[in-house]
């Protein structure tokens, strides 16, 4: 799932709504779209609304589908827990009033900033001047939100799926430390080789997926940061028997982290360093 933020910078209700209702029609078209709304006056526990239609006392309003087949609010659930569901049924995830540091975002607004650098992929005063393909083209170069459960619920739709009777899993996360009087982890930063590493990925899903009894393999490792506790990298095969899935995942992981360009730098309450072991 591809998530996008779109966001006001000094634009008012109307023409963020509009820009987003734009972007939401054109991803509706080629997949499923799951739509947060989002107001930090209701997060801070005020009743003074920035948006119409929502309730004090949530964080965040959701709906999923293009039509809306359902919606809720309340603070009951984070926009992460959010996105998380959302990445079983949807292609797209639209966050409308939230930038989102790891994620793409558009702008909108008088105050726009058009010098476009991080996580910001269009910037534009008016809806009128916005390039929706070159948005969406944008988009679905990024690195898509993905979670066990998600890529769980993809490997089960495989045509094969009849014929396989496991599914195997991986799952590495973020230790805080190796000992207890280290220095505690805060976070993991992930880059990769552009273009070398998402290929090397491929290829090494389309190698173990020729295994005889191997109907299925999805590798995904997360980039940017990643805090102390969170998922880092998934393996996920779907196979005839227990024997060809724990022994293709097995083999998965360790390719994945021999043969996949990606770096890692540590930084701890005390320091910050590149980590050159190919130990998680």
């Amino acid at each position: 799932m591809y998530v996008l933020g779109v966001t006001d910078s000094g634009a008012g209700d109307a023409p963020l709504e509009r820009t987003a209702d734009m972007i939401v029609d054109r991803l509706s078209r080629a997949g499923r779209v799951g739509v947060l709304r989002y107001d930090a006056t209701i997060a801070d526990g005020t009743a003074d609304l920035r948006a119409s239609g929502l309730t004090p006392g949530g964080d965040v309003t959701y709906a999923l589908g293009a039509d809306g087949d359902w919606s809720a609010t309340g603070t009951e659930r984070s926009m992460e827990d959010v996105l998380d569901s959302l990445a079983l049924e949807c292609s797209y995830a639209v966050v409308i009033g939230h930038e989102l540091a790891s994620y793409p975002s558009v702008v909108v607004g008088d105050e726009a900033d058009h010098d476009l650098s991080g996580s910001v992929i269009a910037a534009v005063e008016s809806p009128g001047e916005l390039d929706i393909e070159a948005v969406v083209s944008d988009l679905e170069a990024t690195e898509p939100y993905e979670t066990l459960d998600s890529l769980v619920a993809r490997i089960k739709r495989s045509p094969a799926a009849e014929r396989a009777g496991a599914i195997a899993t991986f799952t590495g996360r973020v230790r805080a430390k190796d000992d207890d009087d280290d220095p505690r982890t805060e976070y993991l930063e992930f880059e990769k080789y552009e273009g070398v590493a998402d290929e090397r990925m491929a290829a090494l899903e389309a190698e173990l997926e020729a295994r005889d009894g191997v109907y299925g393999v999805l590798l995904y490792h997360r980039t940017g940061i990643v805090a102390d506790g969170d998922d880092i990298v998934h393996v996920v095969v779907l196979a005839g028997h227990r024997t060809e899935a724990f022994r293709t995942v097995e083999d998965g992981i360790n390719r994945l982290k021999d043969e996949v360009p990606l770096f890692k730098k540590e930084i701890t309450v005390d320091d910050e360093f590149w980590v050159h072991d190919s130990s998680e």
